[in-house]
């Protein structure tokens, strides 16, 4: 029995069980089973040796983002549109066969956006390209899932299953779950919430699948099993998902409004190029990034080349990211902006940084 015959039958076999009290473990033990089977299959066959060309670019900007969707719902076109780069697009099926990667210039950022070829049902298991297609999608920063807004929600919870499987959880935090494997000494249980959905006895089963006898587990949230596996295998990936629904000059007035309304989802028409100017600020605002413009003494400001940073940069990481041993020599910097109470305001190191604060460095 292959693994792919295992993972649809204990999927088979989740699907027929009652959900209550007396099931729950049973439950458990098949979620841990099936996410260990998962990764097996996510894990390259030690016998293929490399054939034919990669599949990934190297990545290059200040930000990644993927484009994922189901063949000719507008992705090349939402490319082609958006960068320089002009990308095949066609009325059939499967025209784009690789990864074409283009450049959005926006607010002084350079942000690579990847054009996937189309996920189709079962890309988790190999099929038509899909894993690589996934596999490209985990090194982003932010996912734009392109929808077609005709065909309704079909396509949505098919790719959010397909990047589920393959441990891509979107617009989800990482669970509260301290989890260290010990040597000795059993497993130690804890929790500061009172939980609702995991019990002592589910997490000592769930860790026992997983060939763990020896581990500290304290729960800091409620969180349910899957959630708990996701901590014990580690390699999940937690990202913000922009859900696209291009074509809407196809569909009826409210049919636009009811999908505008869902949580981070815009709606757009790429062949009438309606809304992408709030598709571009609602992607910065998800990518979490900020322009930060240096000063040299007795001069003015250098707004032609800005330094992008992620959210939160102190002024020790403007330094590092200027040059390395500047950090080292630094004394002082001068920032005017909103970080600070006035204008220029004298800051150390740990001082954060917002959009569009000027800096001048004084070193020692």
């Amino acid at each position: 029995m292959g693994i792919l015959e295992k993972i649809s039958e204990i999927e088979k076999e989740i699907a027929r069980t009652q959900k209550n009290k007396a099931t729950e473990y049973h439950l458990g033990l098949l979620k841990a089973k099936l996410a260990k089977y998962r990764a097996q299959l996510l894990e390259p066959s030690k016998s293929a040796a490399a054939k034919g060309e990669g599949f990934d670019v190297m990545k290059s900007g200040d930000a990644r983002v993927a484009l994922i969707g189901f063949p000719s719902v507008g992705k090349s076109t939402f490319l082609s549109l958006m960068t320089s780069t002009a990308s095949e697009a066609a009325s059939y099926e499967f025209t784009t066969l690789t990864c074409i990667p283009g450049v959005i210039e926006y607010k002084g950022a350079n942000i690579q956006l990847l054009d996937l070829p189309g996920i189709i049902e079962g890309a988790a298991q190999g099929k038509g390209r899909g894993r690589q297609v996934i596999a490209v999608a985990r090194t982003a920063d932010v996912v734009i899932m392109m929808l077609d807004a005709t065909k309704g929600e079909v396509q949505r919870s098919l790719l959010e299953k397909e990047l589920e499987s393959v441990g891509i959880r979107l617009n989800k935090c990482k669970p509260n779950i301290y989890f260290k494997p010990k040597k000795g000494g059993g497993i130690s249980f804890n929790s500061t919430v009172t939980l609702t959905q995991c019990s002592e006895k589910l997490v000592q089963l769930i860790l026992h699948e997983y060939k763990i006898f020896n581990a500290e587990v304290l729960f800091r949230e409620d969180c349910s099993p899957d959630e708990f596996i996701d901590v014990i295998v580690g390699n999940r990936v937690y990202m913000p998902c922009l859900y696209v629904y291009n074509k809407i000059d196809q569909i009826s007035m409210e049919e636009v409004d009811r999908l505008a309304r869902r949580p981070n989802s815009v709606v757009i028409s790429c062949g009438m190029k309606l809304n992408l100017d709030y598709l571009l600020e609602k992607l910065w605002e998800y990518l979490a990034l900020t322009c930060i413009f240096t000063k040299k003494r007795g001069q003015r400001p250098d707004f032609t080349d800005a330094i992008i940073l992620r959210k939160g940069a102190s002024v020790e990481h403007v330094c590092h990211r200027i040059h390395r041993t500047l950090a080292s020599q630094f004394k002082y910097a001068l920032v005017w902006g909103t970080s600070t109470k006035y204008s220029p305001q004298r800051v150390g190191l740990t001082h954060l940084m917002e959009h569009e604060d000027v800096i001048q460095i004084v070193k020692k």
